[in-house]
């Protein structure tokens, strides 16, 4: 077996609702389960989905305050009042708070934006910020992707005189701050039909309302915080990020310009992965190591040297940024191995004076990717007595819901069900370790601690094809709640498999079932090379893609995990450096075998002899979850059946089958050899072994012929042999040549040598599984 290293949840399908749908529209199979599966039952949505035919951009004002605040805001132009943008440092707080930068320009509102700054003031409005800015004479605050959790900041605004608008995505706390208007689409009252934008989409939707129009020339910036903020690509959210990506393409905005060439991007043709791993992470950068402000620079700048000026420096702070998240988790990882040990923590929640809190968040994922664990990642303020946290979640155990179950002891919390971030006083972060920890232990099963990948389609081969990958991209772009999709191929067979890469670290394979055949890269997967047998049932689960080379169009499968669900036999006979091969495996789950002295030195691997059985059929043996490693064969076929009748049916079977002698290719006399050796010991009277080289070359034998017959024969007592004479015993009696126990013995070896190390490896397979899975099969009965 090779066991996968997560668990594959295939979703499940309507095959009757998939049969309707594909005839209707008249798409492969694979391309309609996938939409069935994703709850696009009818042929109008699923065409809306995948052409985006009559897609359209919902009616601003059907969000709950979109009127209040776009009279407010027209009002506060018309009278020339300062209008504060209020953003956040993340990507969707960036980019929201540039789409009402180019909106307020383009209207002649007074204006500025401020950022709060992540190290100093922390997340969201803070009182101090709204003193300054009525200081500095502004009379309307509009938040951006924050505020729906400013009860107190509210309250302030309305002290001091100034009008707030609070416009968020973020779950809204049971208490709402008292502000001119709120527009958050998940705000209890709100009817909204789609509840799922960004901050930045929400922004977007009150620039359509002020300028009485969709604002196509901000789609890029829009797009940008959307994918960043990995909320679902549904909906009007499908149709900000595709249209967005394309305006991305020929935008000439000059920050946008100079960012995608200092992602490489330039001239590429891009997609949501571009801007989700390569734009979204720089402009998240800025944020978590210094003051946000220049990623708004960048957005919104018309001054081509000045935003070039501006990506280098972003592009520098994510290398930086990149530097450091790799040391912190280092450390972090140094500290729950060292001080919170898995069997006693459901939940991780780590800490330490000194981290960086703009990166803890991707701290917490990296842990959460090594351990699979819900985990909240801290920087400790000792100054202040208090603790910045970071956290990311698994499958089954919503943070938020469980978070609000600990409002008491946390003053300032937020977030999703999968993430979230939030203040604490040093003084309780052991009580939330234990309150967490208790509703793990009561929510989450051991199934739930093993990583989870889930499966879109179980295919064949034959059902991949370029058209089906074509129409399956259809549902592009992907994303949370839109997923890449991911195809399950099980039990194919290996045409190829082997390392590449120059540390020899990834895989390639060539899938084959029935006439078809795939191509395979497994990224990071070249260390199971070793542990795939040639001819083993091979089950994959991975994204589908169209490789192109020199005007050559392929299919291909990007391996994501792999398993072998049937025990393996590796054929290792006539293998010439066991011991490179035994390097690269895992040596704790291996016991080697040798039924003879003379096999560790002929083999050479003297260095593993800890690990190696001599008298196997002595000692105490369990193969159950083990590599088996059989090194030479034993002297009869029913020691080998023993040996698994005591040690039961290991995982995997290595056949080295080392021999000493070529029983079965050196001549096994006949009976008319041995009836003419025979007739010459006659005639001769006597015979000394010395000129057996002599006889033997006269008659096309061996040498070890000839002392082999001898030895038939004076076991038979057809001879007398004494320092090597041999003479006739005028005694003898008539005697079966299998009578000799040398003669049986040559033919046991010579069967063992036949069925054992020259059979076919379908022939020997099929040994082990007749007698190894038989026989553990009658005894897991028997029990």
């Amino acid at each position: 077996m090779l066991k996968s290293k997560t668990r594959w949840k295939l979703a499940e399908s309507d095959e009757t609702n998939i049969d309707q749908l594909q005839s209707e529209l008249g798409i492969s199979r694979l391309a309609t389960s996938l939409l069935v599966n994703r709850g696009i039952q009818s042929a109008e949505t699923a065409r809306r989905f995948l052409y985006k035919e009559n897609l359209i951009y919902h009616d601003p004002y059907l969000m709950d305050g979109m009127k209040d605040s776009v009279q407010r805001i027209k009002e506060a132009i018309s009278n020339n009042e300062r209008i504060l943008i209020f953003g956040d440092y993340d990507a969707d707080g960036v980019s929201s708070t540039s789409v009402l930068v180019y909106t307020f320009n383009e209207l002649g509102a007074e204006f500025d934006y401020y950022i709060p700054n992540r190290f100093t003031e922390g997340y969201g409005p803070n009182e101090t910020a709204f003193r300054k800015a009525k200081e500095d004479g502004y009379d309307l605050i509009v938040t951006v992707d924050t505020g729906i959790s400013g009860v107190h900041e509210a309250e302030v605004a309305k002290e001091i005189g100034i009008d707030l608008i609070i416009t968020d995505h973020h779950e809204p706390p049971p208490v709402l701050p008292d502000a001119l208007a709120i527009i958050n689409p998940k705000k209890p009252g709100c009817t909204y039909p789609f509840k799922g934008l960004a901050g930045v989409g929400v922004a977007f939707k009150l620039a359509q309302a002020l300028l009485d129009r969709i604002p196509g020339h901000l789609l890029e910036i829009a797009a940008m915080g959307t994918i960043a903020d990995l909320v679902p690509l549904q909906d009007e959210n499908r149709l900000i990020a595709s249209e967005g990506i394309r305006a991305l393409q020929h935008s000439d905005k000059p920050g946008i310009k100079a960012l995608l060439e200092v992602c490489g991007l330039k001239g590429q043709e891009l997609n949501e992965e571009h801007l989700g791993f390569g734009i979204g992470p720089r402009l998240n950068a800025v944020g978590r190591l210094e003051h946000a402000g220049p990623a708004v620079e960048l957005l919104t700048t018309e001054d081509f040297t000045y935003a070039k000026q501006l990506a280098e420096e972003i592009d520098s702070l994510n290398k930086s940024r990149q530097e450091l998240v790799n040391t912190m988790t280092k450390e972090a990882i140094e500290e729950v191995e060292t001080n919170y040990p898995l069997d006693d923590n459901r939940v991780l929640i780590i800490a330490r004076e000194g981290w960086n809190p703009g990166v803890i968040g991707i701290v917490a994922s990296r842990l959460v990717e090594k351990y699979y664990r819900p985990t909240i990642v801290m920087s400790i303020d000792r100054e202040k007595g208090v603790a910045k946290g970071s956290a990311r979640s698994i499958e089954g155990f919503d943070m938020f819901m469980n978070l609000s179950e600990c409002r008491d002891i946390l003053p300032h919390f937020g977030g999703h069900p999968m993430a979230a971030g939030m203040t604490i006083d040093l003084e309780y972060l052991d009580e939330l370790r234990s309150r967490l920890n208790a509703q793990a232990n009561e929510k989450l099963t051991e199934a739930d601690l093993t990583p989870l990948t889930k499966v879109d389609l179980h295919c064949s081969i034959e059902d991949i094809s370029l058209d089906t990958i074509e129409q399956m991209n259809l549902l592009a772009p992907f994303g949370v709640s839109n997923p890449k999709p991911v195809v399950m191929l099980k039990d194919v067979n290996l045409a190829q498999i082997r390392r590449i890469g120059s540390q020899e670290n990834h895989l390639k394979v060539s899938l084959k079932e029935g006439g078809a055949t795939l191509d395979g890269v497994g990224f990071n997967f070249g260390y199971v090379f070793e542990e795939i047998a040639s001819r083993a049932a091979l089950s994959v689960i991975g994204q589908l893609s169209i490789n192109e080379w020199n005007g050559l169009k392929k299919p291909q499968i990007f391996v994501h995990d792999l398993a072998v669900n049937e025990w393996q036999l590796f054929d290792y006979r006539g293998i010439r450096d066991l011991n490179k091969r035994l390097e690269n495996l895992p040596i704790e789950k291996l016991t080697m075998i040798a039924f003879r002295d003379s096999t560790v030195d002929k083999l050479g691997i003297q260095n593993w002899s800890d690990l190696i059985l001599h008298n196997p059929l002595e000692a105490n043996l369990s193969f159950e979850n083990r590599y088996v490693m059989l090194l030479d064969l034993p002297y009869v076929e029913e020691d080998l059946i023993e040996l698994f009748r005591k040690g039961g049916k290991p995982e995997r079977t290595y056949a080295v089958f080392e021999h000493e002698e070529d029983h079965f290719f050196s001549t096994l006399p006949s009976r008319e050899d041995f009836k003419w050796y025979y007739g010459f010991l006659m005639k001769r009277g006597s015979f000394h072994l010395k000129d057996a080289a002599k006889l033997a070359k006269h008659k096309g034998w061996s040498k070890e012929t000839v002392n082999f017959m001898s030895q038939v024969f004076f076991e038979l007592n057809f001879v007398r042999m004494e320092d090597g004479l041999i003479s006739i015993n005028p005694q003898s009696v008539k005697n079966e040549l299998t009578s000799s126990k040398t003669y049986r013995s040559k033919l046991e070896q010579a069967k063992l040598e036949n069925d054992f190390c020259y059979s076919s490896y379908h022939a020997l397979k099929s040994w082990f599984d007749q007698s190894v899975n038989c026989f553990t099969s009658t005894e897991e009965a028997i029990k």
